[in-house]
């Protein structure tokens, strides 16, 4: 059993049963919320372990509730909505979004969602340091630095730097990137993959527009140039 708790915020009752049942039956224990202020109130009063983020509360805009939510809350928070466009998804993601998945979704795709999200709890021992010129990643910690300042990632912008980090200098399909970080079911959803790859440019290129690490690969995929020491 996984035992880890997930607090569900949304305002559609029979989303929140069909998220009990599924994440019931998968081993997590479910709280729920129907409003923007319950939520935070049960997260605060019982931080779980992951959160569950509607955007379209009738209370509060789902935005600002997870503005509210990064204040202080640091376990991750997986938005879903309706809302596709690259524009939501990015805004998102800039106010502390762990990943965005739009409704309706798959059960196999939201479980590995929550999955590759956890695991940023959980970091791996005996690990080397990658240092890479100016940027650092302590894979043990599941930190990284960026002329020795520390650089905020979400987990699946991380597990992304990881794998580019884990294969220098080679080019990376965008089938293998959204395999590898996403899972086997998602491999033509490049959408979730630009987007990623534009947030993570902006946070460790000193220029994003010209990057020096992460490079395209035009209609292939990209490749990480690590310019080591």
């Amino acid at each position: 059993m996984n035992k880890a708790e997930i607090l569900v915020i949304d305002d559609e009752s029979q989303m929140r049963k069909l998220l009990e049942i599924t994440l019931g039956s998968h081993g997590y224990k479910v709280t729920e919320a129907a409003t923007g202020k319950e939520g935070r109130i049960m997260a605060s009063n019982h931080p779980p372990d992951l959160v569950l983020l509607d955007l379209g509360l009738p209370d509060e805009d789902g935005h600002a509730v997870l503005r509210s939510l990064r204040e202080w809350y640091h376990n991750p928070v997986i938005v879903l909505s309706v809302q596709d466009s690259e524009e939501t998804i990015v805004a998102a993601l800039d106010n502390g979004a762990n990943d965005y998945l739009v409704k309706p979704f798959r059960t196999g795709e939201l479980l590995a969602r929550i999955r590759s999200a956890l695991r940023s709890g959980n970091p791996a021992t005996n690990e080397p340091e990658l240092m890479f010129n100016d940027l650092a990643i302590d894979l043990s910690n599941r930190t990284v630095k960026k002329n020795n300042q520390p650089v905020k990632l979400t987990s699946t912008e991380y597990n992304l730097l990881t794998v580019f980090a884990r294969h220098e200098g080679k080019v990376l399909t965008h089938q293998y990137l959204l395999k590898e970080v996403w899972g086997p079911d998602f491999i033509t959803q490049s959408q979730y993959l630009r987007v990623f790859i534009a947030q993570l440019r902006k946070k460790i290129e000193d220029d994003p527009n010209r990057p020096v690490y992460i490079l395209t690969e035009s209609g292939v995929g990209y490749r990480f140039i690590g310019l080591k020491d």
